[in-house]
């Protein structure tokens, strides 16, 4: 069993989902988030605003692994207000995080730093891997660039570095999967637009386990954490339906899209952009993937 375990931001489904995962892998958990600082189930809580120090910094001494999981959530309008935040939130974090590292002789053994698999382009035509994946421009990828920019800018010999560009976590309380599953037994399960852009997944449990391998590996540098079989939107809908036991999904195409996500204010970004990623370091490395199959996903999700 390990010392000890940092998870800034850790308060929501992802953070949720890694203290479950690792409650009893270490002997000491510590969440830093924006609520009080309280210790519930074991769990010790610590404020921070994720920009400044205010104490919180001193539990980085001694422990073995720091995950930021802080970033605001793009799931929202793009105007000027939203993308100033969704930017501020994930560099200012990180570079809170390595000033903090680099005060004390004994830091964490390993840093692990959230990034996106949206760092690669919209393909439908390549699977996007860590070595030959095409990193875009606009302005989803400039922030997942910016993000990794920030983190490994800095050199903390005592401490490993790894980034994770993680897709659509699907998971039974949280995350895409709820929203989905609601669409889907309203009968608006269909296809996307005109449903060929890929979606990159992966099962919350492969999540928290892939974060364990590259700890239990020592893996640094950036690793994508996606399943390993990205799947057009089409049939990702097809198969949803098919677990869900409802016959049919009515399409809904980009012009409705464009309408419904500014009621709904968010983007249609997150359903169109095709994310055409695999995880080529992990499975390289020997990483075997518990739920790569979507069927196999959908049915431990919904049982």
């Amino acid at each position: 069993m390990k010392n000890k375990l940092i998870v800034a931001a850790g308060t929501g489904f992802l953070g949720n989902v890694l203290i479950q995962h690792f409650k009893n892998k270490f002997e000491e958990i510590i969440v830093l988030t924006r609520g009080k600082s309280e210790t519930k189930n074991r769990i010790k809580y610590i404020n921070w605003d994720a920009k400044s120090f205010s104490g919180w910094e001193k539990e980085l001494e001694n422990a073995d692994v720091v995950i930021n999981l802080a970033g605001k959530s793009v799931d929202c309008r793009y105007t000027e207000k939203n993308k100033a935040e969704i930017l501020d939130s994930r560099i200012d974090s990180t570079k809170i995080l390595n000033e903090a590292i680099l005060q004390y002789e004994n830091p964490p053994k390993h840093f692990i730093n959230s990034s996106t698999a949206t760092i690669y382009r919209h393909s439908e035509d390549k699977e996007m891997d860590e070595y030959s994946g095409e990193i875009g421009n606009d302005f989803s990828m400039n922030v997942a660039k910016s993000w990794e920019e920030t983190f490994y800018e800095v050199e903390t010999p005592k401490t490993l570095k790894t980034a994770i560009r993680t897709s659509i976590v699907l998971g039974k309380n949280g995350g895409a999967f709820v929203p989905l599953k609601k669409l889907t037994q309203l009968g608006l399960g269909g296809k996307n637009g005109d449903g060929k852009q890929f979606i990159s997944w992966v099962h919350e449990k492969d999540f928290a386990r892939a974060v364990e391998f590259i700890i239990e590996k020592e893996l640094s540098g950036s690793i994508n954490v996606v399943s390993p079989k990205p799947i057009r939107n089409e049939e990702f809908m097809k198969k949803l339906q098919k677990a869900i036991g409802i016959p049919f999904g009515l399409p809904i195409p980009k012009t409705l899209l464009e309408f419904g996500a500014k009621i709904i204010k968010t983007e249609t970004e997150l359903v169109l952009k095709s994310r055409n990623v695999i995880p080529k370091r992990l499975t390289e490395n020997g990483f075997e993937f518990e739920f790569g199959d979507l069927e196999k996903t959908f049915k431990s999700l919904l049982s």
